[in-house]
Order: C-alpha cells, then sequence, then structure tokens
C-alpha cells in the first residue's frame, strides 16, 4: 500500500471512527492524524492498520484499538510538562504520542521482543523523550531495580492491559497530585478509567466499556489443599 492509501485510511479514521465515538479535541485529533500507525504494526497487518479492532502483536498481545488510544489522550489532556509512567509498551505507537505530548515517558514492556520493536519504532520517528524498559511491571522488586524508576516522580500513569484494581507498588511512583488511565474489572468487558489523585483524594470516570487482554505477569495465587 503506497503513503497516500495510508493518509487516506488515517483520516478516514479521525472523521468517521474517533469523531463519531465522542473524542473531539483537536489536539488529539491532530496528533492521531500525524501518527503513521502503519509504521508500528506487524507487516502482515499493515494493511489494516485503521481498522477499529486489536491487531496481534509478537508474543500474544493485541495492540489497543484507535478508540482506546484516542480516549486516554483526550482524557489526559498533557501540557508538556508531565512524566508519564507507562505499563504495556507493546510496539510503541501509544509510546510515541504520549511523548510528543508530556517532557518525558518512561515504559515498562514484559516482553523483550516487543520492548526492543519499540525501541526500534520510536528511534525511526525521532522520539529522543521516552525510554522503554523490558520490566515485569507487576514485580514490584523488578521494578525496584530500574534506576529509571524513582518512587513519587510521575504525573501521569498509564496502564495498558485489564486488571482488578491498580496494584499499590505503581501507586506508590506517582506525586501526590496525579492522572492514571487504566482498565479495570474483568474480561469480556472492562472500563478504562480516569482517576484524579488530589493527595489522598481520588475522583474516578468511567470513559469507555470496552474489551481487553488482561494484565500478564500477576503473582500466581497460592492454592491450599486439605
Amino acid at each position: 500500500m503506497t503513503t497516500d492509501i495510508f493518509e487516506r485510511a488515517r483520516h478516514n479514521m479521525v472523521e468517521y471512527q474517533i469523531r463519531c465515538s465522542k473524542v473531539l479535541d483537536p489536539r488529539t485529533l491532530d496528533l492521531i492524524e500525524s501518527m503513521p500507525r502503519e509504521d508500528f504494526v506487524p507487516e502482515h497487518v499493515k494493511s489494516i492498520a485503521y481498522m477499529e479492532g486489536h491487531l496481534p502483536l509478537p508474543c500474544g498481545q493485541e495492540m489497543l484499538t484507535p478508540l482506546q488510544e484516542a480516549h486516554i489522550l483526550q482524557a489526559l489532556q498533557l501540557e508538556g510538562t508531565e512524566r508519564v509512567l507507562e505499563i504495556g509498551t507493546g510496539t510503541g505507537f501509544l509510546t510515541a504520542m504520549l511523548a510528543m505530548q508530556a517532557k518525558d515517558v518512561v515504559s515498562c514492556e514484559i516482553h523483550e521482543e516487543l520492548a526492543e520493536m519499540a525501541r526500534k519504532n520510536l528511534e525511526t520517528h525521532g522520539i529522543t523523550n521516552a525510554t522503554v524498559l523490558h520490566v515485569n511491571a507487576m514485580a514490584p522488586e523488578a521494578m525496584e531495580q530500574k534506576k529509571e524508576l524513582k518512587k513519587g516522580s510521575f504525573d501521569v500513569l498509564v496502564v495498558g492491559a485489564a486488571l482488578k484494581e491498580i496494584p499499590d507498588h505503581l501507586i506508590g511512583y506517582l506525586k501526590k497530585n496525579a492522572q492514571i488511565l487504566a482498565f479495570l474489572g474483568e474480561n469480556p468487558v472492562v472500563s478504562l478509567v480516569h482517576i484524579i489523585r488530589r493527595g489522598e483524594v481520588e475522583q474516578r470516570t468511567s470513559i469507555l466499556e470496552t474489551l481487553l487482554q488482561n494484565m500478564e505477569g500477576l503473582p500466581q495465587k497460592r492454592e491450599f489443599h486439605f
């Protein structure tokens, strides 16, 4: 497919999929229309890069849909001063868009193959303020070993897979005043939730009911046999 075809597909996605789903923020729409999504997907699915669905990625993973990505960006309203902690890099597409609106992004990916793909994609597109770490973000001890992760240093947390609730150790990386975008619940249907924290006070807003894979790397529950 030619560049013109991808550009037309991207424009149509913004106009007829994203705008129609209550994503109307001009900065969000301009950002999405400027980013070549096809460059961040595997070769065999490039032709459907702008489809509203979960595209398959290596390691059994799936890409967030364009609509899920759009709602995350619109809700955050980043101003360029924020430090963002992202859980679940994938191939780096959302990472790149977050980096274009934030001060910097540190993104954690459990699969080494995907982490390396994301690094290459970000480099190709000249994104220099995003760092991709190969780490299981659900393992507190593993996170503590990463020098790039300092407690209380991030303004925003974005979680790209479904969780029942946000683990306390991830909350610990946030400043007292912070934002969280996370998919909460259990398959098949989860909610994209926007959480605004002001000290000990939380305000939660459900943005979107959607489908999403569960988070990998969670500790296994112990089974007791009598």
